[in-house]
């Protein structure tokens, strides 16, 4: 409870957080209190001002606080300038019906301030000022302000009546009343009492009133921070026949207001951010308030090797989620990556889903979206200019002179920053003075002393851009001749994108940001952030970046979009955070589907080797998407290419075509059971399968291990084309699973990559290029050695070969290089020529792409 009074400063009390009822357990029946909680606080704010002659407001003020601390409140006492007007009293409350931690708001004002605009003002359920019907009538906060003067006088002398009181509880309160210089009267409680009341007993009814509606409205709070069970409001699909284009049925349909879907997933007011209508952050504080709800089931779609053109993995995710909510009424939550600029305008298109089983709005979802990988970008690059600007100072400075930039003198008075302590903690140097340092403490301060050949950051940017695969920087005549062969990654390449995928918080994502090694020194030593100094302005830049996204699906479903794509470069799968909100939002009985990058050789093996470990999460079973058209490639089909037509032998019936293909479906069934994960083949219809290739497959399937095997036709009939997909997961997530890591941590590098090349892709051995060998022998040395392992490798073959379909044998996988990124906590090696800056096509997709100038409409996107 919080007391809006007197400025002056001693009045400003809070009172040390106490339970109700914490004292022995005991309940507390005290005249209207009956049968409180002893697990929570309430918190009322006492607003008042000036007007009051200071001593008799400090007496009535803190005899009135004693009450409300007695009673278990959390007390606190806001102080209103003497001369301030009504607007300042209207924003000082419009502020605290905002703020979730006040539970009531008590206005100790003047008639004057007492206007129905002010009282108004006060949210209803924190007003603790409403009138209470008693025997002798109406008592409210008037009744209790225009009382006898005498209750600005001393205390000295008055009657305190203490009414239902027994035991220790009534001897404490009578005691302190007594020793504050009252006479007091014990009663048994009865209503007939009230009329003889003096004033002070008034003001002990208004006080025992007033901690009763904090405690109801406490107790309202607590009841809201509680899992709240869905109000789920599916969105009615008509689906066309032939079915239209992806932007067009996106705009077909009306999403719910945003503020409205989290309602009805019980998010509060308070853990949404909106982006306009239809998009909205959610805040990590809700992973606090539903700390002690149990975990819905745990799903993950993966996939077998694709075709250049995809097999939807992001269709049937939407389409599972679908069918569970809007169908089967069962909650659910898909957590989908967001995507690049890359394949949105270069050649695979966006990833929003497709047909009937899409996120919309989808021209937001696949542009820009909430700006997370332009965050990351920023970050990214302040790193590498941060790099190449501490080179050039260090070498065209002495240490006197850097030291006199790097802590400079304001106003007389020199100071080390916090990132500059803990560099000299870690340098060994205990001293907070700048004056106190030695030359040669300064110098180890001041000098990273950066190796350019050395330095392993890179910049990034969100656009397929083959001429950054390695570049020169430093040609200016300002750069003095330092110049130095570098090179761009694409966005969701950079170490920080990785972060941002496996961090559970903000002081966590902090930590890792400030561990990540940019380089080495000439003697060896790894250089972080941290040592740059710039892990607190990266922070800042993603402090926002680090909230999921929520969206919808067409059937009006929930959809988390969190961190980026690319499993073939990067980490490749949607955030830690997303799907632990979303496991607490789903509920116990509810299914959080999440989706791993590319086939199962690569998104799901960094799923469960990288993710898992870090987020202690376990799926309870894989969905593994599969699509007649990749089969066919696999069994020896032609080449296909986003843009053009396909041959005939992926139009038409073609069954020995598909059972040779089948092969890579049996490996990749193979390669989840290496985790002991039951797996669910999900075959993605397109309208040119025919029935018979649908059955091979399904039949193919579950003869080589899978729990069960189901055509889905989500694409064309949204999510009553998967209701048996969803069947199939309700049954097979039910059931007990063997989970197991692929490797140990503490198995050496080289093992590590070469239980991978063997078990998973089914190479014979690997082979490391002398470069590799390097690295490998210098994180060894570092330290480095017991991280995971994030491959970086093709995603169009098991092998390093993209041309080598279905199940390659007899091959040598080529490490041609390793980088570490510690502040991930992987290690990363590129296998044989993948790049980590895609290139664009003859045709890229940006051809089609164009806006209306008058209606503002984005055409031909997909």
């Amino acid at each position: 409870m919080v007391f809006l009074a007197p400025s002056a400063s001693q009045f400003s009390v809070i009172l040390q957080k106490h339970s109700i009822g914490q004292k022995c357990g005991h309940i507390l029946f005290l005249m209207f209190l009956k049968e409180i909680s002893c697990a929570h606080q309430a918190c009322i704010y006492l607003i008042k001002n000036t007007e009051q002659n200071i001593n008799s407001v400090k007496n009535h003020s803190n005899m009135l606080i004693f009450f409300f601390f007695f009673f278990g409140l959390n007390v606190m006492q806001i102080c209103l300038p003497h001369q301030c007007r009504e607007e300042e009293v209207i924003e000082e409350i419009l502020r605290l019906n905002e703020d979730s931690r006040v539970h009531g708001i008590f206005l100790h004002l003047p008639q004057s301030f007492l206007s129905k605009s002010v009282r108004n003002a006060i949210k209803p359920q924190k007003d603790v000022m409403v009138k209470v019907t008693l025997v002798r009538g109406n008592l409210n906060i008037q009744n209790f302000l225009s009382c006898n003067s005498s209750l600005d006088a001393p205390l000295v002398g008055k009657m305190a009546v203490l009414l239902g009181l027994e035991g220790p509880l009534k001897v404490t309160l009578q005691f302190l009343l007594q020793n504050n210089g009252m006479m007091v009267q014990t009663r048994q409680w009865s209503s007939k009492h009230l009329s003889h009341f003096e004033v002070f007993t008034k003001m002990f009814v208004a006080a025992v009133v007033i901690c009763q509606h904090v405690v109801r409205s406490s107790r309202r709070w607590i009841q809201e921070q509680q899992y709240q069970p869905w109000r789920l409001r599916p969105l009615k699909l008509q689906p066309l026949s032939p079915v239209p284009s992806d932007i067009e049925i996106s705009r077909a349909q009306t999403p719910k207001p945003i503020s409205q879907l989290a309602q009805e997933i019980g998010l509060l007011p308070e853990e949404l951010e909106a982006y306009g209508n239809t998009k909205a952050k959610v805040h990590l504080s809700l992973l606090n308030r539903l700390q002690h709800q149990p975990n819905g089931k745990y799903v993950l779609v993966a996939g077998i090797t694709p075709t250049p053109l995809g097999e939807g993995k992001s269709t049937v995710t939407i389409g599972l989620v679908q069918a569970l909510s809007a169908h089967l009424k069962l909650n659910s939550f898909a957590c989908l990556r967001q995507p690049s600029q890359g394949p949105t305008f270069g050649v695979k298109g966006g990833a929003a889903g497709g047909g009937y089983a899409q996120v919309i709005p989808m021209e937001e979802f696949n542009l820009h979206l909430t700006g997370d990988i332009h965050a990351i970008t920023a970050a990214n690059n302040l790193v590498a200019a941060a790099i190449d600007a501490r080179i050039l100072h260090e070498a065209t400075q002495s240490d006197r002179a850097l030291y006199s930039r790097l802590v400079p003198s304001v106003n007389g008075v020199r100071c080390f920053s916090p990132i500059q302590m803990a560099r000299l903690q870690r340098l060994g140097i205990n001293k907070s003075d700048p004056s106190d340092l030695t030359p040669e403490e300064i110098r180890a301060f001041v000098r990273l002393d950066l190796d350019p050949e050395k330095v392993t950051w890179q910049r990034v940017v969100d656009t397929n851009d083959r001429f950054l695969r390695k570049i020169t920087v430093g040609q200016a005549n300002t750069e003095k001749g330092h110049a130095r062969q570098t090179q761009f990654d694409i966005a969701v390449a950079s170490e920080i994108m990785a972060i941002l995928a496996l961090t559970d918080g903000l002081g966590d994502m902090r930590a890792r940001l400030g561990r990540m090694v940019v380089g080495s020194s000439r003697n060896g030593q790894p250089i972080t952030a941290d040592d740059l100094g710039v892990t607190g302005a990266l922070a800042v830049l993603m402090k926002d970046a680090i909230k999921p996204t929520l969206m919808q699906t067409l059937e009006g479903t929930p959809v988390f979009v969190h961190a980026g794509p690319f499993a073939n470069i990067a980490h490749g799968n949607s955030s830690v955070l997303a799907d632990k909100l979303a496991l607490k939002l789903v509920g116990e009985e509810g299914y959080v589907v999440t989706e791993a990058g590319f086939g199962a050789d690569i998104g799901m093996e960094k799923f469960f080797n990288i993710k898992c470990r870090t987020s202690g999460l376990t799926p309870d079973v894989v969905v593994l998407v599969a699509t007649v058209r990749a089969l066919k490639m696999h069994g020896g089909g032609p080449n296909v290419t986003a843009g053009v037509p396909l041959p005939k032998e992926y139009i038409n019936e073609n069954l020995q075509l598909v059972a040779d293909g089948c092969s890579n479906l049996k490996k990749q069934i193979q390669i989840t059971h290496l985790f002991g994960v039951p797996v669910i083949v999900a075959l993605n219809v397109f309208k040119t399968d025919t029935q018979a290739e649908i059955d091979m497959v399904c039949r193919i399937a579950e003869a080589s291990g899978a729990s069960a095997a189901v055509q889905c036709h989500h694409w064309s009939r949204g999510g009553w084309g998967s209701v048996e997909l969803a069947h199939a997961v309700k049954k097979v997530a039910s059931q007990k699973n063997h989970f197991q890591f692929l490797y140990n941590l503490q198995d050496s590098i080289v093992e590590k990559i070469r239980s991978i090349a063997q078990k998973v892709y089914g190479a014979d051995d690997i082979e490391l290029s002398p470069e590799a060998q390097a690295k490998i022998d210098y994180y060894n040395q570092q330290g480095f050695s017991a991280l995971p392992i994030c491959m970086a490798k093709t995603h169009l073959s098991l092998s390093h070969m993209p041309e080598k379909k279905g199940v390659p044998t007899g091959f040598i996988l080529p490490i041609r290089d390793i980088r570490a990124s510690i502040g991930a906590g992987f290690i990363y090696p590129l296998v044989g020529t993948m790049s980590t800056m895609p290139g664009l096509p003859t045709r890229p997709c940006f051809y089609d792409i164009d806006l209306d100038p008058v209606t503002e409409e984005i055409k031909g996107l997909f």
